[in-house]
């Protein structure tokens, strides 16, 4: 297998973990299937845009915005958690807020968005097809994940509770990848300078982490405790 089937087999792979998040947030809430699939829908045109102005979009321009998408990264990591504790504070104390909640984890947030960009534009670079077969592709991957994962993790018949878990988890796991990879990527650059500048732009995220983990131990020291 050449890198070329490889590249497009990884990016679709990654497309498909992106679309079974988004199915996570659907599967398990109290959303009807309509709104599932209004919701898959919702991605299948947003790829399609994307595709059809993937060539008109530079790498650089998305590096440009990379600064601005870490900040927006942290603040989806928090409202992740936040969310995820509340929607189980409620569903313990008998209420189901789900319907509104999983709005955090399923649909499109800056993350996600970027995602179906990235994907658009290196499938293009990669098959040097139209954008727009490239918007059909990468759409039609996005749907069938997340109205296939959607009724799967239905049939599964967990409760809202573990949709705030989920959501509580993947908020930790964003915001440990916006702690740690980009230093290590600025290590890397620098070939592991001594200067001591990473450490203290650092510090405010390592600072802010430590508050999330100890908030999600908290929530479930105390849902354990009732």
């Amino acid at each position: 297998m050449d890198s070329a089937a490889l590249t497009v087999i990884g990016i679709l792979i990654g497309i498909l973990l992106f679309g079974i998040k988004s199915g996570i947030g659907c599967g398990f809430s109290s959303i009807t299937t309509r709104e599932i699939l209004t919701i898959g829908g919702s991605y299948f045109i947003l790829a399609l845009l994307f595709g059809s102005i993937s060539d008109r979009i530079s790498l650089e321009a998305l590096g440009g915005f990379s600064s601005v998408g870490m900040g927006i990264h942290i603040l989806v990591s928090l409202l992740l958690i936040v969310t995820g504790i509340y929607t189980q504070k409620k569903w313990n104390s008998g209420k189901d807020v789900s319907r509104h909640t999983f709005f955090v984890l399923s649909l499109p947030c800056p993350v996600c968005l970027g995602a179906l960009a990235v994907s658009c534009m290196l499938l293009a670079s990669t098959l040097e097809i139209g954008g727009l077969k490239i918007g059909l592709l990468v759409g039609s991957v996005f749907f069938m994940a997340i109205v296939g994962s959607s009724f799967l993790f239905r049939k599964i018949g967990k409760t809202p509770e573990t949709l705030g878990g989920i959501m509580m988890m993947l908020g930790i796991y964003y915001m440990l990848g916006v702690m740690f990879i980009p230093a290590y990527m600025q290590t890397k650059s620098m070939n592991v300078s001594s200067s001591g500048g990473d450490e203290i732009t650092i510090l405010p995220l390592l600072i802010c982490g430590a508050i999330v983990l100890a908030s999600f131990f908290l929530a479930n020291k105390r849902r354990h405790n009732q």
